[in-house]
């Protein structure tokens, strides 16, 4: 009795896994919430204009004149916090926060400091 019961279980496993593989090939997949479609693949755009080429980086110059200094000394701390700016200026320039999640108006929802 038990062997024909797993007869007929593994045989409906067969038939369930047949008939449910080309259904889900042609079915579309779930949008991933975050406006990208899974089911098209990604195009790629190349900023050219924007980035700073090794040559016209202003980094490279500092960073060749940190290594002549002795470490930890003021004038290379100088220049390291040159570079250091540098670097968050560039990223500055490249991020895009929306104004919506910056600031949020008060409303009797917000929660907070009473204080």
């Amino acid at each position: 009795m038990i062997r024909h019961i797993f007869v007929l279980l593994s045989f409906c496993a067969v038939l369930v896994g047949c008939a449910a593989a080309p259904a889900a090939e042609r079915r579309s997949i779930a949008w991933d919430g975050l406006g990208q479609d899974p089911n098209r693949p990604a195009v790629t755009k190349r900023r050219v204009a924007g980035r700073a080429t090794p040559e016209t980086d202003p980094n490279l110059e500092r960073q060749r004149v940190l290594a002549t200094l002795r470490p930890y000394s003021d004038a290379w701390w100088a220049v390291q916090d040159e570079i250091e700016a540098e670097n968050d200026r560039q990223l500055g320039s490249k991020l895009v926060i929306c104004p919506s999640c910056v600031t949020q108006p008060p409303n009797e929802e917000t929660t907070g400091s009473i204080r």
